[in-house]
């Protein structure tokens, strides 16, 4: 063979080696780009803290920011709300809320998920969403399920059956929270239109204010409002509450990351940023117009900069969440306490005015401050133009608002139907925590 023609062989069998390394190479990354991400401790380690620190916004959080404000003869009756829809609603995630929320999310009709996951069957040791195991997923998702329907229990304080109670968070977490959590974050319609919605301004604050609107209105007032004093009986414990919630709040904002990177670090900023605003913005509205700067305002201030930062705290940079903080405080303050004052509808502690109206700002802000310089998701009108996001989030809200404020009016009435949901005069007059609960305060 000439010099020429082994030149010519070694050019061909350098070429069938290249074709063939590029072929393993083509092959090796197709076969990566296809394996399931691997299992990461670090995040999993995260999730867990975070799904601890949401589940402690309920119990004690909630109930001892709830059980502070109300009298004392109803304080024993206000935590065991707290306890028991913690109970009650972890049972019933298991059974079948799960799978509708966040199964079956690519069939039918973007209204509600399936029930292929009934008593998490397919739930697996090995089974993974992400980085994370599916079993902390899921769990995680539980506490925003135990903490969405306690929240109503403001609106209704001082004056529901533990009864009707315990039914109306069965059914509204089943008919209510379950289709709007998968409408945004189980493959449902708002989700696919687009919807940003981070860690619930729609799905938690929004919908449970909503609820609480509806449900105090259903219930009436009660007996003396507005003639006798209803001052909250220990302050003290709305301000450990109020503190435990915040704590909390960083797990259930930075925490739906689920990963324990950039992402969780720039909400757990943003969120601190915003509810430390909204808590001097109240505090100066309040002392404007009242004289004085409470401390009870000043907590519901910083509940209030929470909940508007909420559906934003994945997509804004601290600008924006300072701009959030120091309007919810302001227009959480006029709603809570100037807007009841003149409508008269008793929403005992002012669910509907922190968390409807203060979800229903941060859904609508998060339009107008989200930017892809943050989260490539998020793409908000000030920093990229982008105006339909504003619209898409108006719709997202008046969607939400609509259907829980149907569904709980019905539910409340099938309720009052058949069981009642008032307690009688005399329970109301003498206090829950006997009548209900055979206890007291101080025995």
């Amino acid at each position: 063979m000439t010099r020429t023609g082994r030149n010519h062989h070694s050019i061909k069998k350098l070429g069938f080696a290249a074709s063939a390394a590029g072929a393993a190479l083509l092959f090796s990354t197709a076969a990566f780009a296809a394996a399931p991400p691997k299992l990461d401790t670090g995040d999993t380690a995260w999730m867990l803290t975070s799904t601890a620190l949401v589940l402690m916004m309920t119990i004690p959080g909630l109930g001892l920011f709830y059980g502070g404000m109300v009298r004392k003869k109803n304080v024993l009756a206000t935590l065991a709300q707290s306890f028991a829809a913690t109970c009650l609603i972890t049972v019933l995630w298991m059974v079948i809320g799960y799978s509708l929320a966040f199964k079956d999310g690519g069939s039918a009709n973007g209204f509600i998920g399936g029930l292929s996951y009934l008593f998490l069957k397919p739930l697996g040791i090995g089974a993974q969403n992400g980085t994370i195991p599916e079993s902390v997923f899921a769990t995680f998702q539980m506490t925003f399920a135990i903490i969405t329907p306690a929240l109503i229990a403001g609106a209704l304080a001082d004056r529901m059956k533990f009864s009707a109670f315990l039914w109306l968070m069965g059914l509204w977490l089943l008919l209510v929270y379950c289709p709007i959590a998968h409408w945004v974050w189980g493959g449902g319609f708002l989700g696919t239109l687009g919807a940003l919605d981070y860690a619930g301004g729609t799905v938690v604050h929004l919908n449970a204010g909503t609820a609480a609107l509806v449900t105090c209105i259903v219930l009436g007032k009660r007996i003396g409002y507005g003639t006798d004093n209803m001052a909250p009986h220990n302050l003290v414990l709305s301000v450990t509450g109020a503190a435990l919630l915040w704590v909390g709040w960083f797990g259930f904002n930075a925490g739906s990351a689920l990963t324990a990177g950039a992402n969780a670090g720039m909400a757990l900023l943003v969120t601190q940023i915003a509810t430390a605003a909204a808590a001097l913005s109240w505090t100066v509205a309040e002392w404007a117009v009242a004289r004085k700067p409470s401390v009870l305002g000043m907590i519901s201030g910083a509940v209030a900069g929470l909940v508007a930062i909420t559906p934003a705290s994945g997509f804004v940079d601290p600008a924006g969440a300072l701009a959030i903080g120091l309007s919810a405080g302001v227009v959480c303050y006029l709603a809570a306490v100037q807007m009841k004052r003149r409508l008269g509808y008793d929403d005992s502690l002012d669910a509907w005015g922190v968390h409807g109206v203060g979800g229903a700002l941060g859904a609508i802000l998060t339009g107008v401050f989200a930017t892809s310089a943050i989260n490539p998701a998020g793409k908000g009108w000030l920093a990229d133009g982008n105006f339909h996001q504003v619209l898409i989030q108006l719709y997202s809200v008046a969607a939400t608002f609509a259907y829980c404020a149907i569904v709980t009016f019905l539910i409340l009435k099938a309720i009052d139907a058949t069981i009642g949901l008032r307690v009688s005069r005399e329970a109301e007059i003498e206090g829950l925590d006997l009548h209900l609960h055979g206890e007291s305060l101080h025995n």
